[in-house]
């Protein structure tokens, strides 16, 4: 491998400048009129990335309290600036209503959710260490309540109105007369981390590129440190696909010349929600346009020999038609395809897919709930997730097939890329 970054003062490292933070102590406190309640912790969370934030809304306060029910304050337009917007919680849409609602300048977000346990979820999703890149560092507030909680300050009758008309085509976001105060503060820190790039240089020129990821950070320590056994190892996650990404840019590289460049990216944060490909999309070495494929490695020492194969991202890039007939010329089988879909946006390739590079994961690890059940519910995520455990024949397989497969995309007599409106 020669340098990837193109950068001749960094050789092998790309910087990811990164902020974390760790909720530190959160409250809501609701006013309706002359009744006042700091709403306890089992139905309310404030979060904040800061040190310290607080926001004091309602009446004689000059923010408004807006209800945008299941929408995301867009129709308002500059109105929601300093506003704090309530929402009613609508899963699997929150997350990009939220930022919207932040894009628009909200002071703070107030999710209201069904009950208690959906809150227990929500922190204990919450409470962990969060990373994200300094670039998108936001100064936010985001609050959960209850519905019994607000109902109880709003009034029931009125909270049971509010929610009906939220359901109505024709609702629109309205002001409501309500107070509510929040504060949060959380353990900060700002550090920087690397992604790390190589390439193994083609011979033919602005034919473009193929990118091969894994990513190389794990969780480190997972658990009380008086326990015995308290680092997560991740041995097959991402140890493995770390391993599987290098051996086969060894292979790739001695097995003769290749006409595309092969770039290798081991990126940092995965576990982060994707920061270190978000970076590496944000920042490329080299023209997103240009890579016309990517393949991911992650949790590859699982499987079996002869286990069928993964295809996350099938459906959603124009390599389908090349990948599926290499399977079947390789006489590979494909695995459940409703597994696989629902990795689609829990992988580093997610993050390049929404840039444009077609990005995908081939591996036998998440083709068959049988095969990748035993590990999620025994070692995922937990010490015991070492080489104790490791299977190595499934591995083995995925990286011939990935061998044989990146020799025909990189070679521009063999494959032309297709553009996304082609079939």
């Amino acid at each position: 491998l020669v340098s990837g970054t193109n950068d001749p003062g960094s050789y092998w490292r790309m910087p990811v400048d990164l902020v974390s933070t760790r909720p530190l102590t959160g409250s809501l406190t609701l006013t309706q009129g002359r009744s006042s309640v700091t709403v306890p912790e089992t139905d309310a969370a404030v979060f904040t990335p800061r040190r310290r934030a607080l926001a004091a809304s309602g009446p004689g306060t000059g923010v408004p309290v807006v209800f945008v029910g299941y929408g995301d304050g867009s129709v308002l337009g500059d109105a929601m600036a300093g506003a704090v917007a309530v929402m009613l919680a609508d899963p699997g849409r929150d997350a990009a209503r939220r930022a919207a609602l932040f894009a628009q300048r909200a002071t703070a977000v107030v999710t209201v959710l069904p009950d208690t346990a959906a809150l227990t979820r929500v922190r204990m999703a919450r409470t962990r260490e969060r990373l994200q890149l300094a670039s998108e560092d936001q100064d936010t507030l985001s609050a959960y309540v209850t519905d019994a909680a607000l109902a109880e300050a709003v009034g029931a009758h009125r909270w049971e109105g509010y929610k009906a008309d939220a359901q109505t085509p024709d609702f629109a976001p309205l002001e409501i007369n309500l107070a509510i105060t929040l504060q949060a503060s959380a353990e900060r820190r700002e550090f920087t981390s690397s992604n790390l790039v190589g390439r193994i240089p083609g011979s033919a020129p602005g034919a473009g590129a193929i990118l091969l990821l894994a990513h190389w950070d794990h969780l480190g320590e997972c658990r009380p440190p008086e326990e015995f056994d308290h680092i997560c190892n991740g041995a097959a996650d991402n140890a493995s696909g770390i391993a599987a990404m290098l051996e086969l840019a060894r292979r790739l590289k001695a097995g003769g010349p290749l006409g595309r460049d092969i770039y290798v990216l081991a990126t940092t944060a995965e576990e982060g929600g994707l920061v270190g490909a978000r970076a590496f999309a944000q920042t490329p070495p080299l023209p997103l346009e240009s890579i016309i494929a990517a393949f991911n490695f992650d949790m590859v020492a699982i499987a079996l020999e002869a286990s069928p194969v993964g295809f996350i991202g099938r459906g959603q890039t124009p390599l389908d038609q090349v990948i599926l007939e290499y399977l079947a010329q390789s006489g590979r089988e494909l695995g459940e395809q409703d597994l696989a879909d629902s990795f689609v946006q829990r992988h580093d390739g997610w993050a390049l897919q929404q840039n444009g590079v077609p990005a995908v994961l081939l591996s036998s690890s998440y083709g068959s709930r049988d095969i990748l059940r035993p590990f999620l519910d025994s070692r995922y995520h937990r010490p015991s997730d070492d080489t104790v455990e490791f299977e190595l024949g499934g591995a083995i397989d995925d990286l011939l097939l990935h061998e044989g497969l990146i020799r025909l995309l990189a070679d521009p007599a063999r494959y032309q890329p297709v553009a996304d409106d082609q079939p």
